[in-house]
């Protein structure tokens, strides 16, 4: 796959990411309610984690044939880290 593909691909989940935040922060200020806005900020929660998962998984797949076995297991283990940081309670 070209590499202009999956940067293009990467920067669209980022720019869907982005539109997702701005609604969510217009719906806060629309509801006028600490308990909605918190519910939204908690779906935000859940989303964020997933397209960081999301455009990693683009970027390595984009880089299999470009790093070692050893730097590839290295990536997959942060980004799995990362994620699991994120959602320990």
């Amino acid at each position: 796959m070209p590499e202009e593909r999956i940067v293009s691909g990467m920067a669209l989940l980022r720019l869907l990411s982005a539109t997702i935040e701005i609604m969510a922060a217009v719906l806060m200020v629309r509801s006028g309610r600490v308990a909605d806005a918190m519910r939204i900020n908690g779906l935000l929660g859940v989303v964020g984690p997933l397209v960081l998962a999301s455009v990693t998984a683009i970027g390595l797949a984009g880089l299999a044939g470009k790093l070692s076995p050893l730097r590839m297991g290295t990536l997959a283990v942060a980004v799995a880290l990362i994620l699991a940081t994120l959602w320990q309670r």
